[in-house]
């Protein structure tokens, strides 16, 4: 299961538009709603974006805001972001390591694959740790790593597949440029192709300062500074809403919605089968959207 809380933003930015629509007057600009489908994995964002919804009221937007639940971390009622940089790009690396087929009695007869995709992985370990700055990191984890049908046998070829992360477009650039010079080094060195390519996916989530500090400002003012929280680092997590702050100065905060009774520093967190959300602070999302549109084109 996804279990990541969309129809809970859905909802609350329902909510906020039917806030906002009974105060109709009371606006002396225009609110756009967004309503985002294929948020992970399908760019929902990109291609609405495409399609021209930023340019729906007639202008371009002159701030963009969004929420996004949080059943675990944070205490509920929450809101929680930074200004900066909030989440990180997220690309993936694929690596097919070509060797030549051969019995596992005889390795000699054959070129194994298989080391040399191990060394991949561990090479490409290594130069993070030493070609990036402790301050400004990236992650990169292998979720994939295939080769062979049967024990005894050299497998044909090995393929793996990464999550590449970075806080920024120029260290997402370098991240890029170093794996893939690490991959090809690795094969070059034992005589073997390296088929190995980067699909880029979703960019970082850079809050606007002035946004962020927005955001946190109104929900220090709607809820108290007891439910207002500056996250002190970005978090490796990646977000479609990205593509929307490329285009337009905007912010993205977590809304705390762990449920009573509940650790959030143990719960299940988005994401996780066990993941609980309590729905009963829609109406606390809803308030916060419908109160950043009023900050910017109340009368």
């Amino acid at each position: 299961m996804h279990a990541c809380g969309h129809d809970l933003h859905t909802t609350m930015v329902a909510g906020a538009a039917r806030l906002l629509a009974a105060r109709r007057d009371d606006l002396s600009g225009s609110v756009l709603f967004m309503f985002q489908p294929g948020e992970e994995g399908y760019f929902g964002a990109r291609h609405m974006i495409e399609a021209g919804v930023l340019d729906a009221a007639g202008r371009r937007p002159e701030a963009a805001y969004a929420l996004h639940v949080a059943p675990g971390q944070i205490g509920r009622g929450v809101v929680a972001t930074r200004l900066g940089p909030l989440l990180a790009s997220a690309d993936r690396l694929t690596v097919t390591v070509r060797g030549a087929s051969g019995h596992g009695a005889r390795p000699h007869l054959g070129v194994d694959p298989v080391p040399i995709a191990a060394e991949i992985v561990t090479a490409v370990s290594t130069a993070l740790t030493r070609q990036f700055d402790v301050f400004d990191p990236v992650v990169l984890s292998f979720g994939i790593l295939q080769a062979g049908t049967a024990h005894n046998v050299i497998a044909e070829s090995a393929h793996m597949e990464a999550t590449m992360r970075a806080f920024t477009a120029t260290t997402r650039d370098r991240l890029e440029r170093v794996v893939l010079q690490v991959c090809n080094g690795v094969g070059a060195a034992h005589g073997v192709h390296v088929d190995a390519t980067v699909e880029r996916l979703y960019p970082p989530t850079v809050n606007d300062d002035a946004a962020a500090q927005r955001m946190l400002d109104v929900a220090r003012r709607e809820f108290g500074p007891e439910l207002t929280y500056t996250v002190p680092h970005p978090l490796p997590g990646a977000e479609d809403f990205s593509f929307v702050l490329a285009d337009v100065p905007g912010a993205l905060a977590f809304l705390g919605v762990c449920v009573p009774g509940r650790d959030p520093v143990t719960a299940p967190y988005n994401h996780s089968s066990e993941a609980v959300y309590d729905d009963s602070m829609l109406g606390a999302g809803a308030h916060l959207l419908a109160a950043l549109a009023l900050a910017h084109v109340s009368s």
